[in-house]
């Protein structure tokens, strides 16, 4: 597949200076590749750069999925330890992007949003969702990876430490009103045209709003947060992504299988 196809698997629009980004791989249930990760930092840094666009709404396409992780088939082609830990400072660096975007950004989630997905959704601004929407990262039944410092700080941050246990643990997806419940979405809508019209709304709304009081805030945030964090990380990544156990759950997950886990 060539560079020009991949980017299409994310499309991007710029209308009455609100940017939308859709993940569009819903045969795969929009499961992120490694080109779509760059694209989408791309346009963060071109959205910071030129101030034309005034928010962000980020969705997937169609209803089931906003996006399903990494695509797992590209875990392939992991061969050494600095594949590993390279895939997670690239991972870093997108989401840092995206967190540090200059704009208000929206998250307009219907159906599942797992993974990497669920980690782009944790650095946006703002996540409405549809009914059916759940949210996770459910690695220690799929994989066995595990999410950089930097994740695991924004899942913290969001969801406090108990509920992060609680939803790596049981690698249970939280539904719709739990999330809601909990302050992860911030509103519900019926179904996907729902959710799209009110998406647009909330955005040509904000973009109406002082760019700069917007701009100051989400920099606020955003430094308190990074206070937080740890960056001592390696030894975590290289443990999960170096084993057996990961190789395991790869090719089970990519031969629908369920995996044999030894704990090495």
């Amino acid at each position: 597949m060539d560079m020009e196809t991949k980017v299409e698997e994310l499309l991007y629009e710029v209308r009455d200076e609100v940017g939308y980004i859709t993940f569009n791989r819903p045969q795969a249930r929009n499961a992120l590749t490694f080109a779509m990760y760059d694209r989408l930092a791309a346009i963060c840094a071109e959205v910071s750069e030129t101030h034309s666009v005034k928010a962000l709404v980020l969705t997937g396409a169609g209803e089931k999925a906003f996006a399903a992780g990494t695509d797992i088939s590209q875990f392939r082609a992991f061969k050494t330890q600095q594949d590993a830990l390279d895939y997670e400072a690239n991972g870093n660096r997108v989401m840092g992007m995206l967190e540090a975007c200059a704009v208000p950004t929206i998250a307009a989630i219907a159906g599942a949003c797992t993974g990497g997905g669920a980690g782009i959704a944790a650095c946006c601004d703002i996540r409405i969702a549809t009914a059916n929407a759940r949210y996770g990262f459910p690695i220690a039944r799929t994989l066995g990876n595990c999410l950089s410092m930097a994740n695991y700080s924004r899942l913290y941050a969001l969801l406090g430490p108990a509920k992060v246990k609680d939803i790596i643990f049981t690698a249970r997806l939280i539904e719709a009103e739990e999330a809601r419940s909990i302050g992860l979405f911030s509103e519900i809508l019926p179904d996907a045209a729902a959710l799209h019209a009110r998406a647009t709304e909330l955005a040509l709304k904000i973009a109406s709003h002082a760019p700069l009081t917007l701009r100051a805030t989400k920099e606020a945030v955003r430094r308190i947060s990074q206070k937080m964090r740890i960056d001592e990380e390696k030894d975590l990544i290289l443990m999960c992504y170096m084993s057996a156990d990961f190789r395991e759950g790869m090719e089970a997950f990519l031969n629908k299988r369920e995996p044999v886990w030894q704990g090495k």
